[in-house]
């Protein structure tokens, strides 16, 4: 699975805190908003979030709380409203850190691929041997074009220049 940009220590923190200056939450409702936040960018493991909120409660800023079934609820206390009001850059949207200008794209292109993905799936499981091969080879095509995209200069706009020829032995994965 591919993974999004790598997150500084201290986003976690921020980004747990600012959702909990919202509304109350539990450890997996943070991941699981993050990850809506950032376009699935950024999907933080329990084992990075449940230590932070270990280190919020700590400083005094989130205690917690029983919440409904019984589940914890985390709720900033006075020290972390009051820290919150204080530090309104470093809790505005910590996920946009993480996503950059790429968040939106980022996030039409996973969904791209998870369509992709099902196509070929959906050919696996109903086509042909014929069909099947041929979906093969527009796949490898599909690949050879992806890194082909990354060797070429960012400032070549032109497709059909000399950066984007094709090796020996590797078709052109033009669109025919």
């Amino acid at each position: 699975m591919m993974r999004g940009p790598r997150a500084k220590r201290g986003d976690v923190r921020a980004a747990a805190l600012a959702l909990l200056a919202e509304a109350p939450m539990n450890g997996y409702q943070i991941i699981q908003e993050i990850s809506e936040r950032s376009g699935g960018v950024w999907r933080p493991s329990p084992g990075s979030v449940y230590p932070a909120l270990q280190q919020l409660e700590d400083e005094g800023l989130i205690r917690a709380e029983a919440g409904e079934g019984g589940r914890r609820a985390y709720v900033l206390t006075e020290d972390g409203r009051h820290y919150a009001e204080a530090h309104p850059d470093e809790l505005d949207a910590p996920w946009d850190a993480v996503t950059g200008h790429a968040g939106g794209a980022a996030a039409d292109m996973r969904k791209l691929i998870g369509q992709v993905a099902m196509a070929a799936s959906q050919v696996l499981s109903a086509g042909s041997d014929a069909q099947i091969g041929q979906a093969r080879r527009i796949l490898t095509d599909a690949r050879r074009a992806l890194y082909r995209v990354l060797a070429a200069d960012d400032d070549d706009d032109d497709s059909s220049s000399s950066s984007t020829t094709e090796r020996p032995g590797e078709p052109d994965a033009a669109p025919r």
